[in-house]
């Protein structure tokens, strides 16, 4: 009983974003865990490396490349999706970027770049994916938050708005489509050590000053993330809706 609770076996999970970092080691997990994984990125012969690579593993994966900040490719996959895998029972918005400049020299170019990826995508595919869902009666949406979702920092004035903007995002997915027993809830890394972050972790003062300031003293990994993101998917959270759990090392614990 409680195994079966905590159980993805046989679910379809859409990961955006998943060919490296975050994305890849939540699609890995999920396919350990015995879930069918669908996977996203916007470079095709990357993506076609990956699937051969987890499929040659034993992993029930798919790849579909495609943008997911624009709406008509967004439409067009998650019906081929649907089609030639099937219905979607877990969304995992993580497609994310960053672009770091000081607020009153940033360019207008680089703020819509990145709330285009990292907050209207999840707008698009997760309303793409809701509608599939909705008939159904039932499905799970998580998206990809940030400690940045609740503090500011110097330089990504762009990368905090958007999420920001996700964090509430989620709760209207939840408070709109809970009725048709969808749930919508976030999942909040803090500085997890990955591509877009090793200039960061590459800084020895940054590096210092993540360490002194995360209780664990280190910085995340992206597997440190994949159990929260497995729960978020299963019936273990059935009655959890427009939340975040946030993944951060106790960052946001102490003073």
């Amino acid at each position: 009983m409680i195994q079966s609770l905590f159980s993805v076996a046989g679910k379809i999970v859409f990961v955006t974003g998943s060919g490296r970092g975050i994305g890849l080691a939540i699609a890995k997990g999920y396919i350990a865990a015995g879930a069918k994984v669908v996977l996203n990125n916007t470079r095709s012969d990357v993506l076609e490396e990956l699937v051969a690579h987890l499929r040659s593993q034993g992993g029930d994966v798919y790849g579909y490349s495609f943008d997911v900040s624009n709406e008509q490719e967004v439409l067009r996959y998650i019906d081929k999706i649907e089609q030639e895998v099937g219905p979607i029972d877990v969304l995992f918005n993580n497609a994310g970027i960053q672009r770091r400049a000081p607020l009153d020299q940033m360019t207008l170019n680089e703020w819509q770049d990145v709330l285009n990826v990292n907050l209207t995508s999840a707008f698009l595919v997760g309303q793409a994916v809701a509608k599939k869902m909705i008939p159904r009666g039932t499905g799970k949406i998580i998206n990809v938050l940030s400690l940045n979702a609740e503090l500011a920092r110097t330089n990504i004035a762009n990368y905090a708005a958007s999420k920001g903007g996700l964090k509430m995002l989620t709760k209207a997915m939840a408070t709109e489509w809970g009725p048709h027993g969808i749930t919508a809830n976030g999942l909040g890394p803090g500085y997890i050590s990955t591509d877009m972050t090793r200039v960061l972790e590459q800084d020895p003062a940054f590096d210092s000053w993540v360490k002194s300031e995360v209780p664990l003293a280190r910085w995340g990994k992206p597997e440190d993330l994949v159990g929260t993101a497995i729960f978020l998917g299963s019936p273990a959270s059935d009655y959890i809706n427009g939340f975040t759990v946030y993944v951060d090392g106790g960052w946001q614990a102490s003073l």
